[in-house]
């Protein structure tokens, strides 16, 4: 089952994501059929923390 944010729009730039196993997967909404990537899920945990401490400045 693939999640959007809550925080994505209607029609706006929005990434999907799945658990699989002990990994997480992304996509791109707008190419469900297309490409995605895969990360182990320690590197999911600490790309969250990342973007929770702001470590990637938005803008």
């Amino acid at each position: 089952m693939w999640r959007r944010s809550t925080y994505s729009g209607q029609g706006g730039n929005c990434v999907e994501t799945q658990v699989r196993w002990a990994a997480m997967v992304v996509r791109d909404s707008k190419d469900p059929s297309g490409p995605s990537l895969q990360f182990a899920a320690e590197a999911w945990a600490s790309f969250l923390a990342g973007v929770k401490g702001g470590e990637f400045p938005s803008g």
